[in-house]
């Protein structure tokens, strides 16, 4: 698929009237090139691709790069194409990522090719991987089953007086004993009124009887991610704690039967809002529904109410509302759907009625 990859960025190339393409984070040059190192940069061309990386890296590439010649050179990357006449002509047109390539990494393309112009390309890379070939969606299938039973086996530890650190600490070492090659994100884990921060990292608070807690969390598998968010109660739930539990769970029903191809992000994103809005938690509301996983944590398309993003079968989008109350609490639910031509298909399994452990 490696080769697939790179020529598509190539056509596209000859379509923006571009002679080439830095690729600089290391997530795209692995989705484009199968490379698992963390040091390299990638420099497509329309007639090439070359891959440049050090020492450190030389039997790596050379067993896991497809589509790309290798070269391992030392010091500056860009130094291995610098006295290249290919790189080196007048008024010659790199894309560069915007949204990723750092100040100094700009300066120093300009510095190597005095003579070439640089633009911002994001819009090559803007899409890339939203789309899930077949081997994508099995590798998020099996992140989502690491994180469902990651999930599973923590709540054996939930008891009061244990710290949201001792659990994030557990709840990261089962994803990896699972297979998770990392975190796919900073796991949150939230109790007590700590729930009502939608990213509360993990901290040293004693988990209390009568806390929620939010898990928010995913694993990475060949690459892909899971995210998945669950929020129990500990002890027996309050009228109230339900009510905003169920409420939730509403509405992140309602978004996912709302997904299909063709269905705008917008759209799902006003159907679980206005459940929360109607019943007067829509200031409680804050953030968009959703947006797109794969390679990265956070790819288009973005469910939310400023999106002009369509839904497109292959793509695998997460549903995510909450309700977050100051001082109070919380209770946000997520699960990974798969967007298909008919529906969504949900790849987690964790339950979503209300745990009371």
């Amino acid at each position: 698929m490696s080769k697939k990859r790179i020529d598509d960025i190539k056509k596209n190339l000859l379509k923006e009237n571009l002679d080439g393409l830095i690729v600089t984070h290391d997530d795209f040059i692995r989705y484009l090139t199968g490379f698992t190192g963390s040091a390299g940069i990638l420099v497509i061309t329309k007639n090439s691709s070359d891959f440049i990386t050090d020492f450190r890296y030389k039997d790596q590439a050379s067993k896991q790069i497809k589509g790309s010649k290798v070269t391992i050179h030392s010091g500056d990357y860009l130094g291995a194409l610098e006295d290249s006449p290919k790189f080196n002509k007048n008024n010659i047109c790199f894309g560069y990522s915007g949204s990723y390539t750092t100040v100094a990494q700009l300066n120093n393309f300009k510095k190597k090719f005095p003579k070439a112009l640089f633009v911002n390309a994001d819009y090559l890379t803007n899409e890339l991987g939203w789309v899930k070939e077949k081997d994508e969606i099995s590798s998020i299938t099996k992140a989502c089953e690491i994180s469902d039973l990651a999930f599973e086996r923590i709540l054996n530890m939930v008891t009061p007086g244990i710290r949201e650190s001792e659990l994030c600490a557990e709840l990261e070492y089962q994803m990896r004993m699972l297979g998770s090659e990392r975190p796919a994100f900073e796991t949150i884990i939230a109790s007590g009124y700590r729930s009502a921060l939608p990213h509360g990292l993990a901290s040293t608070k004693k988990v209390k009887n009568g806390d929620f807690i939010t898990f928010d969390f995913g694993a990475t598998y060949n690459g892909y991610v899971s995210d998945m968010t669950r929020t129990i109660v500990v002890g027996k739930a309050t009228t109230r704690q339900k009510k905003i539990y169920n409420l939730v769970l509403k509405a992140q029903k309602a978004g996912i039967r709302k997904i299909k191809a063709g269905v705008s992000g917008k759209a799902v994103d006003e159907v679980c809002r206005n459940i929360i809005t109607k019943a007067g938690y829509g200031k409680n509301f804050g953030h968009g529904t959703g947006h797109g996983i794969g390679f990265f944590v956070h790819v288009g398309p973005r469910l939310s109410i400023l999106s002009d993003d369509k839904l497109k079968a292959g793509n695998v989008v997460t549903v995510e509302p909450g309700i977050y109350i100051s001082g109070w609490g919380g209770v946000r639910i997520e699960d990974d759907v798969i967007v298909t031509k008919t529906g969504g298909k949900v790849l987690n399994n964790s339950p979503k009625n209300l745990l009371e452990v």
